[in-house]
């Protein structure tokens, strides 16, 4: 499969990668920063995850910060939060 993403970095580590082959009772995990990501990508830190490794799943989104904001800078929350998201179903 192939999708369109938006690159902070033009032609990244992580921009081009080979085909994986991710072998069976395993998971391809993917961060949500991809230009900037520690994941299934990267075979010799994350690599691969197998099934029994999976604890349950992602139901909702309970907080969620701009682009490049800190969650910590509680001072900045009123104009930083994302509201529309927050409590929201994870698709």
């Amino acid at each position: 499969m192939s999708y369109t993403t938006l690159s902070l970095v033009d032609n990244g580590l992580y921009s081009n990668t080979s085909v994986y082959l991710v072998p069976p009772g395993h998971y391809f995990m993917m961060g949500d920063n991809r230009d900037n990501s520690a994941d299934s990508r990267v075979l010799s830190q994350v690599g691969y995850v197998p099934f029994e490794n999976l604890i349950g799943r992602a139901q909702v989104i309970f907080f969620s910060v701009l682009e490049g904001e800190r969650a910590w800078e509680l001072w900045r929350w009123p104009w930083v939060v994302r509201w529309s998201r927050l409590l929201t179903m994870a698709r």
